[in-house]
Protein backbone atom coordinates (compact mmCIF):
# COMPACT_ATOMS: atom_id res chain seq x y z
CA UNK A 1 0.00 0.00 0.00
CA UNK A 2 2.93 2.67 1.03
CA UNK A 3 4.51 1.71 -2.45
CA UNK A 4 1.16 1.84 -4.28
CA UNK A 5 0.10 5.47 -2.82
CA UNK A 6 4.09 6.51 -3.22
CA UNK A 7 3.82 5.69 -7.18
CA UNK A 8 0.52 7.61 -7.13
CA UNK A 9 2.25 10.77 -5.74
CA UNK A 10 5.17 10.87 -8.61
CA UNK A 11 2.77 10.09 -10.84
CA UNK A 12 0.67 13.31 -9.83
CA UNK A 13 3.75 15.41 -9.28
CA UNK A 14 4.64 13.95 -13.14
CA UNK A 15 1.43 15.26 -14.38
CA UNK A 16 1.28 18.39 -12.20
CA UNK A 17 5.09 19.33 -14.18
CA UNK A 18 3.96 18.10 -17.41
CA UNK A 19 0.91 20.66 -17.16
CA UNK A 20 2.97 23.44 -16.09
CA UNK A 21 4.98 23.10 -18.62
CA UNK A 22 2.41 22.55 -21.10
CA UNK A 23 1.51 25.95 -19.86
CA UNK A 24 4.16 28.12 -19.85
CA UNK A 25 4.91 26.83 -23.62
CA UNK A 26 1.08 28.04 -24.60
CA UNK A 27 1.61 31.48 -22.34
CA UNK A 28 4.83 32.04 -24.84
CA UNK A 29 3.44 30.77 -28.11
CA UNK A 30 0.89 33.53 -26.83
CA UNK A 31 2.75 36.31 -26.56
CA UNK A 32 5.21 35.10 -29.57
CA UNK A 33 2.32 34.64 -32.08
CA UNK A 34 0.90 38.37 -30.77
CA UNK A 35 4.32 40.41 -31.16
CA UNK A 36 6.21 38.45 -33.82
CA UNK A 37 2.79 36.24 -36.13
CA UNK A 38 1.45 32.91 -36.03
CA UNK A 39 3.41 32.25 -39.62
CA UNK A 40 6.61 33.94 -38.23
CA UNK A 41 7.00 31.86 -35.38
CA UNK A 42 8.76 28.50 -35.33
CA UNK A 43 8.96 25.47 -33.13
CA UNK A 44 12.21 26.42 -32.34
CA UNK A 45 11.47 29.75 -31.18
CA UNK A 46 8.68 28.85 -28.98
CA UNK A 47 11.82 25.84 -27.17
CA UNK A 48 13.89 28.25 -26.96
CA UNK A 49 12.24 30.66 -25.29
CA UNK A 50 10.55 28.44 -22.94
CA UNK A 51 13.81 26.74 -22.25
CA UNK A 52 13.15 22.91 -23.89
CA UNK A 53 15.02 20.74 -26.09
CA UNK A 54 13.37 19.76 -29.49
CA UNK A 55 13.07 16.35 -28.23
CA UNK A 56 11.33 17.43 -24.68
CA UNK A 57 9.04 20.01 -26.53
CA UNK A 58 7.65 17.70 -28.78
CA UNK A 59 6.49 15.62 -25.66
CA UNK A 60 3.91 18.25 -25.18
CA UNK A 61 3.30 19.30 -28.54
CA UNK A 62 3.22 17.67 -32.22
CA UNK A 63 2.60 20.63 -34.44
CA UNK A 64 2.32 24.03 -34.56
CA UNK A 65 -1.16 24.03 -35.08
CA UNK A 66 -1.78 22.16 -31.92
CA UNK A 67 -0.05 24.62 -29.84
CA UNK A 68 -2.18 27.22 -31.86
CA UNK A 69 -5.46 25.79 -30.57
CA UNK A 70 -4.22 25.44 -26.94
CA UNK A 71 -3.52 28.99 -27.42
CA UNK A 72 -6.98 30.65 -28.19
CA UNK A 73 -8.30 28.64 -25.79
CA UNK A 74 -6.02 29.63 -23.57
CA UNK A 75 -7.01 33.65 -24.90
CA UNK A 76 -10.92 32.23 -24.89
CA UNK A 77 -10.16 31.62 -20.72
CA UNK A 78 -8.47 35.07 -20.18
CA UNK A 79 -11.30 37.06 -22.31
CA UNK A 80 -13.81 35.15 -20.56
CA UNK A 81 -12.25 36.22 -17.17
CA UNK A 82 -11.86 39.61 -17.78
CA UNK A 83 -15.48 40.10 -18.61
CA UNK A 84 -16.49 38.41 -15.64
CA UNK A 85 -14.03 40.70 -13.78
CA UNK A 86 -15.91 44.01 -15.60
CA UNK A 87 -19.36 42.91 -14.84
CA UNK A 88 -17.62 42.53 -10.95
CA UNK A 89 -15.88 46.39 -11.10
CA UNK A 90 -18.87 48.20 -12.75
CA UNK A 91 -22.07 48.04 -11.47
CA UNK A 92 -23.96 49.43 -14.54
CA UNK A 93 -23.73 48.42 -18.15
CA UNK A 94 -22.78 51.86 -19.38
CA UNK A 95 -19.79 51.58 -16.27
CA UNK A 96 -19.19 48.13 -17.94
CA UNK A 97 -19.33 48.86 -21.48
CA UNK A 98 -16.31 51.97 -20.14
CA UNK A 99 -14.07 49.04 -19.07
CA UNK A 100 -14.44 47.60 -22.53
CA UNK A 101 -13.57 50.80 -24.17
CA UNK A 102 -10.48 51.61 -21.48
CA UNK A 103 -8.74 48.56 -22.12
CA UNK A 104 -7.44 49.87 -25.10
CA UNK A 105 -6.11 52.60 -23.23
CA UNK A 106 -4.73 49.90 -20.31
CA UNK A 107 -3.14 48.13 -23.42
CA UNK A 108 -2.13 51.16 -25.51
CA UNK A 109 1.65 50.84 -25.81
CA UNK A 110 1.43 46.99 -27.16
CA UNK A 111 -1.51 48.10 -28.83
CA UNK A 112 0.88 50.81 -30.48
CA UNK A 113 3.48 48.43 -31.23
CA UNK A 114 1.68 45.26 -32.37
CA UNK A 115 -2.07 46.23 -33.05
CA UNK A 116 -4.91 44.29 -31.80
CA UNK A 117 -4.14 40.78 -30.30
CA UNK A 118 -7.70 39.14 -31.72
CA UNK A 119 -7.26 41.28 -34.93
CA UNK A 120 -3.97 40.32 -36.07
CA UNK A 121 -4.26 36.77 -35.42
CA UNK A 122 -7.75 36.31 -37.21
CA UNK A 123 -6.34 38.61 -39.79
CA UNK A 124 -3.36 36.83 -40.63
CA UNK A 125 -5.02 33.40 -40.66
CA UNK A 126 -7.51 34.49 -42.64
CA UNK A 127 -5.11 35.32 -44.95
CA UNK A 128 -3.07 32.26 -44.74
CA UNK A 129 -7.15 29.80 -45.29
CA UNK A 130 -6.19 28.17 -41.90
CA UNK A 131 -8.49 25.99 -40.78
CA UNK A 132 -8.53 27.45 -37.05
CA UNK A 133 -10.06 30.52 -38.33
CA UNK A 134 -13.31 30.03 -37.09
CA UNK A 135 -12.30 29.32 -33.67
CA UNK A 136 -10.21 32.79 -33.48
CA UNK A 137 -13.21 34.71 -34.44
CA UNK A 138 -15.03 33.25 -31.51
CA UNK A 139 -13.19 35.51 -29.59
CA UNK A 140 -14.76 38.45 -31.15
CA UNK A 141 -18.11 36.91 -30.82
CA UNK A 142 -17.14 36.87 -26.86
CA UNK A 143 -16.94 40.63 -27.12
CA UNK A 144 -19.69 41.27 -29.53
CA UNK A 145 -22.26 39.09 -27.35
CA UNK A 146 -20.81 40.67 -24.00
CA UNK A 147 -21.17 43.72 -25.47
CA UNK A 148 -24.46 43.74 -27.13
CA UNK A 149 -26.15 42.18 -23.50
CA UNK A 150 -25.04 45.59 -22.07
CA UNK A 151 -26.26 47.89 -24.74
CA UNK A 152 -29.85 45.42 -24.17
CA UNK A 153 -29.65 46.50 -20.36
CA UNK A 154 -29.15 50.08 -21.46
CA UNK A 155 -32.73 49.85 -23.44
CA UNK A 156 -30.91 48.94 -26.75
CA UNK A 157 -32.82 45.73 -27.21
CA UNK A 158 -33.52 46.22 -31.15
CA UNK A 159 -30.21 48.08 -31.48
CA UNK A 160 -27.80 46.39 -29.26
CA UNK A 161 -25.83 44.06 -31.22
CA UNK A 162 -25.08 46.65 -34.55
CA UNK A 163 -23.99 49.19 -31.45
CA UNK A 164 -21.82 46.30 -30.02
CA UNK A 165 -20.21 45.71 -34.01
CA UNK A 166 -19.77 48.99 -34.11
CA UNK A 167 -17.90 49.36 -30.99
CA UNK A 168 -15.73 46.72 -32.10
CA UNK A 169 -15.41 48.36 -35.54
CA UNK A 170 -13.81 51.35 -33.98
CA UNK A 171 -12.01 49.57 -31.59
CA UNK A 172 -10.26 47.61 -34.48
CA UNK A 173 -9.88 50.79 -36.83
CA UNK A 174 -8.04 52.61 -33.81
CA UNK A 175 -5.62 49.79 -32.96
CA UNK A 176 -4.86 49.34 -37.26
CA UNK A 177 -4.04 53.07 -37.43
CA UNK A 178 -2.34 53.33 -33.90
CA UNK A 179 0.03 50.32 -34.95
CA UNK A 180 0.31 51.29 -38.28
CA UNK A 181 1.13 55.29 -37.80
CA UNK A 182 3.00 54.35 -34.83
CA UNK A 183 1.08 57.07 -32.73
CA UNK A 184 -0.18 55.85 -28.60
CA UNK A 185 -2.11 59.33 -28.43
CA UNK A 186 -3.87 58.88 -31.16
CA UNK A 187 -4.87 55.49 -28.99
CA UNK A 188 -5.91 58.10 -25.89
CA UNK A 189 -8.01 60.84 -28.43
CA UNK A 190 -10.07 57.96 -30.29
CA UNK A 191 -10.59 56.38 -26.36
CA UNK A 192 -11.83 60.34 -25.21
CA UNK A 193 -14.17 60.08 -28.33
CA UNK A 194 -15.82 56.70 -27.37
CA UNK A 195 -16.79 57.39 -24.55
CA UNK A 196 -18.67 60.78 -25.24
CA UNK A 197 -19.91 58.83 -27.97
CA UNK A 198 -21.13 56.18 -25.48
CA UNK A 199 -22.60 59.23 -23.75
CA UNK A 200 -24.44 61.14 -26.01
CA UNK A 201 -26.30 57.80 -27.46
CA UNK A 202 -29.71 59.09 -27.81
CA UNK A 203 -32.69 57.84 -26.32
CA UNK A 204 -33.71 54.19 -26.89
CA UNK A 205 -36.81 53.57 -29.52
CA UNK A 206 -39.88 54.08 -27.17
CA UNK A 207 -38.01 56.24 -24.87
Amino acid sequence: MVIASGNRSREAEMQAGRAATQDRIVETADRLFYERGYDHTSFADIADEVGLSRGNFYYHFKTKDDILTAVIAHRSRKTQQMLAAWADHAADPAGRIRQFIGMMTMNAARIRRHGCPVGTLCTELAKLEHPALPQASQLFTLFRQWLAQQFAQLGYASEADALAMHLLGRSQGIATLASAFNDEAYIQQEVAQLNQWLAQLPPPSGK
